[in-house]
């Protein structure tokens, strides 16, 4: 398997597209990027679109979830730098997305949203466990992220492409300085236990993990992860650099014609502590 993913990192870099949030700053390791608010556009639109077809196929949401035209839309999609992978005809087959919180909150997280928010057993330990991992990014200096969107078209399935998209989230998240990163990660097509196997772990406060529980949005089991960029499993660390070399060679998508190449310089200074955290 590991060797599999070798070969398939070493030639995917011709098929992997990144697409940058508006007023990004783009790291300079990426070597090909494209100014084009238009081109952006409809690749952000292709990607809901497999969201949609993916996610209605597999009962995790319905027909009215969805826009006129077939997309999963959501109000983070903008605000997200997008991970792709294309077919041989060019088209998306795999997306994922990965959002920094320049200020983050436990309230402002999308994992507030999980039934274990309201939960009387389990909400207070979310929230420790969303402030000790946010407080903890602040003490190390790194960012603080999620992770989401995960869908792989039904003809890649059984392919590597899942998996080269959960790797590159942690190639990503290295190359624009690190970050600890949580998730919803659901239980169907293995996903959280794909992450499990690469560095993810339970979100946990004072020792106690969070447990599995049912989404009715979702109609599945999920389970609450979280995962530090600079410390995946070390079976999969060597790959992760590799990957990393093969997505800066990928082209990057910014929706901002505006920019110049001095301003993409990326600011690792950027993140600043939130009052009432250490810093």
């Amino acid at each position: 398997m590991l060797k599999l993913l070798e070969r398939d990192i070493a030639s995917v870099h011709n098929r992997l597209m990144v697409l940058a949030p508006p007023n990004a700053s783009i790291p300079e390791r990426f070597r090909s990027i494209t100014a084009s608010p238009t081109r952006h556009r409809e690749l952000l639109c292709e990607l809901q679109r497999l969201r949609g077809s993916v996610y209605l196929h597999d009962g995790a949401i319905t027909q009215a979830q969805l826009t006129a035209d077939g997309r999963h839309h959501t109000s983070l999609d903008e605000k997200s730098w997008h991970l792709v992978i294309l077919n041989g005809q060019n088209r998306i087959s795999g997306c994922i997305w990965y959002l920094e919180h320049e200020q983050a909150s436990p309230a402002g997280l999308r994992v507030h949203s999980s039934p274990l928010a309201v939960s009387d057993q389990w909400s207070d330990t979310l929230r420790r466990a969303v402030e000790s991992d946010i407080s903890h990014a602040h003490r190390e200096g790194l960012g603080f992220a999620e992770v989401g969107g995960w869908a792989v078209a039904p003809e890649s399935r059984g392919t590597s492409e899942g998996l080269l998209l959960a790797l590159g989230v942690y190639s990503l998240s290295q190359m624009t300085g690190d970050a600890i990163v949580v998730t919803t990660a659901t239980a169907r097509h293995s996903s959280s236990t794909m992450l499990r196997r690469i560095g993810g772990a339970s979100l946990e406060a004072d020792g106690v993990a969070l447990p599995a529980y049912y989404d009715p949005k979702y109609n599945c089991e999920m389970e609450l992860l979280r995962f530090d960029s600079r410390r995946p499993s070390v079976k999969y660390a060597r790959l992760i650099d590799s990957l990393g070399y093969s997505l800066a060679k990928a082209t990057v998508i910014d929706s901002d014609p505006a920019v110049s190449d001095s301003e993409r310089r990326y600011d690792y200074t950027r993140y600043t502590p939130e009052p009432g955290f250490a810093a």
